[in-house]
């Protein structure tokens, strides 16, 4: 643990903290920032030495923005990404030397901020996407926490070996990865955050419902297709049937011109099936590509291997370099009593899209405020079923969607031709029926808006429904703004320039749009220890986008409640959000 910590004898009293985190990934740091945010003791375990060297996600979305904003850090995060004058451009071509096939293009940082403003309609987030790495963003939230947190504590090298639990809390036996040396924290609640592999997890006893990608991409495209593209991969290339793994390759460069051929981009991708990812728009790059079955990852040549998909040699160092396999799995439980999971230990999806690590966010928040509702006495159990009930159906929203691109992904791959490498007049025709198909089949990975912003927590305990038969669509392409009870409520800034999201308290916030007497609802609030805040706005563009004269929201920025009156009986209301209506 901390340098202080180190050497105790193993009989010493057990460390106390009211949450322990085990993983100081992003989702695990989200976490402290959130529980700290509320005032709430934690401390973080991780059992490597340092912050991942692996590149992992790069790119943080919308929603992700939205709530790191109302930590109070997406100002710091955005200093370490990508300059926000850079555009978002993704590019398929033959090779990075070759052709472009297709292209799909999105504003920069800056334009997107601007676009904000000048719509202000509430189709749009408050906070843009944020490219940055995640070997970037770890040590960024850790050197948040540390300098800045008043509640949270990061440790490095610390194993989670097992654990008991209580009526009262949870005992955890941690080990020093370096020295052996075993030691016991005594928690109220403890969360694992501990990845695709969680011990938490597996010691729970707790499964996970995995799709076979491959079976599935056999499903959606069908066998001849299929037989049809790997016949022409082996014919041109010699290369065997994909069994599934990518094999991916972190570089640096000082020879970058031979990844920007066509500009800066983001993501450079092949009909063959690899992606190279820009992760910071100048020397550094990863590259993600399928392997043949009876490959043997440990003997490729990282270097070859690269050089082999984007056309040339140039000088590299590599950093990272390892097979892995994407999974699409979604836990059967996301934990109980006084132990929970969030992030990679109950979901992991396909790349495509980017949800995994901002779906952890997600997971962060909404477990981190009801983590705190039950420590400061005012939440019931029943918050604690509304996580698991809200974040697996999220979960699993995501993963559907994941599963979608990577089926556009292979059906751009089927569209693989040998000719496409040619000078000769059937090369540059087969160039643009591959261009045309690859169009036509779109890049919703990087537009499903209804995804970032459009997931809504229905038939949550926590939350108050309405009439199913009137609930908006739901559809991944596009988001409608709506408070519609467990959505995400419309971004929208007031005619006095303030953001209607920052108005948003720690608490729960009942937006009052006209005059109401709302005393018995801050009474029963009061009598039930609920922090309730009350703003009160006049501005006909966001009352018009709230559709009803009061809003409650609560601390994770989704609508709980909403009506045109004070209720009957807002004691029931009060006690349904705070998870005693079960």
């Amino acid at each position: 643990m901390s340098s202080s910590s180190q050497g105790r004898d193993a009989t010493a009293p057990p460390e106390t903290t009211a949450v322990l985190v085990v993983g100081a990934g992003p989702v695990g740091l989200t976490l402290a920032l959130e529980l700290d945010y509320h005032g709430v003791d934690c401390v973080v375990v991780e059992r490597n030495p340092t912050p991942t060297q692996h590149p992992k996600m790069d790119i943080t979305n919308c929603r992700s923005m939205e709530l790191y904003r109302r930590l109070g850090v997406a100002d710091d995060l955005r200093k370490v990404a990508i300059p926000a004058d850079h555009r978002i451009k993704v590019t398929w071509a033959t090779n990075a030397v070759g052709w472009e096939l297709a292209s799909f293009e999105y504003p920069s940082v800056a334009e997107a901020y601007e676009q904000i403003h000048q719509r202000n309609d509430g189709t749009l987030p408050l906070e843009p996407s944020m490219r940055v790495s995640q070997v970037i963003l770890e040590p960024t939230l850790r050197d948040l926490i540390e300098s800045r947190a008043q509640h949270a504590q990061v440790r490095y090298s610390w194993a989670l070996e097992s654990f008991t639990e209580d009526a009262d809390g949870v005992t955890a036996v941690l080990v020093s990865e370096e020295s052996g040396e075993r030691r016991t924290v005594r928690s109220q609640y403890l969360v694992g955050c501990d990845g695709a592999g969680s011990r938490t997890r597996q010691q729970l006893g707790i499964g996970l419902d995995e799709i076979d990608l491959r079976k599935m991409l056999v499903k959606e495209l069908g066998m001849p297709k299929i037989a049809k593209a790997v016949a022409q991969a082996f014919l041109a290339r010699g290369e065997r049937p994909a069994d599934g793994r990518f094999y991916l390759v972190h570089f640096t460069t000082t020879d970058p011109e031979v990844l920007t051929r066509f500009g800066l981009v983001w993501h450079l991708q092949s009909p063959e099936g690899w992606t190279v990812i820009s992760q910071n728009d100048t020397d550094t790059f990863t590259l993600h590509a399928p392997l043949g079955m009876g490959a043997d990852a440990d003997r490729i040549d990282p270097r070859e291997f690269v050089y082999e998909r984007v056309g040339r040699e140039f000088e590299m160092e590599v950093l990272v370099a390892n097979a892995w396999t994407p999974r699409l799995t979604v836990a059967d439980s996301f934990g109980r009593r006084r132990v929970w999971l969030a992030g990679d230990a109950v979901h992991q999806v396909t790349p495509t899209g980017g949800y995994g690590m901002n779906t952890g966010v997600g997971d962060a928040v909404g477990l981190g405020w009801m983590l705190a509702a039950q420590l400061q006495g005012w939440g019931a159990p029943g918050l604690l079923a509304a996580y698991e009930q809200e974040r697996r159906s999220v979960a699993l929203r995501n993963r559907e969607a994941a599963a979608r691109h990577s089926v556009v992904r292979a059906a751009v791959m089927t569209t693989f031709r040998p000719s496409m490498y040619s000078e000769r007049w059937l090369g540059e025709r087969t160039r643009q029926q591959i261009g045309r198909e690859i169009s036509d089949l779109g890049n919703l990975e990087n537009e499903a808006w209804g995804i970032e912003l459009g997931y809504r927590y229905d038939h949550s305990p926590a939350v108050c429904g309405e009439s199913e038969t009137h609930a908006p669509q739901q559809r991944m392409d596009v988001y409608t703004p709506s408070t519609w009870p467990g959505s995400r409520p419309p971004s929208v800034r007031l005619e006095d320039g303030r953001a209607i999201f920052d108005l948003f308290g720690r608490g729960f916030t009942l937006l009052r749009f006209a005059d109401h007497d709302v005393d018995a609802f801050t009474d029963a609030a009061a009598q039930r220890g609920v922090p309730l805040e009350v703003v009160d706005i006049r501005d006909a563009r966001a009352h018009a986008l709230y559709e009803r004269d009061l809003v409650l929201i609560r601390p994770d920025q989704h609508v709980a409640w909403r009506g045109n009156a004070t209720p009957a009986a807002p004691l029931l209301i009060i006690d349904r959000v705070r998870g005693a209506q079960n």
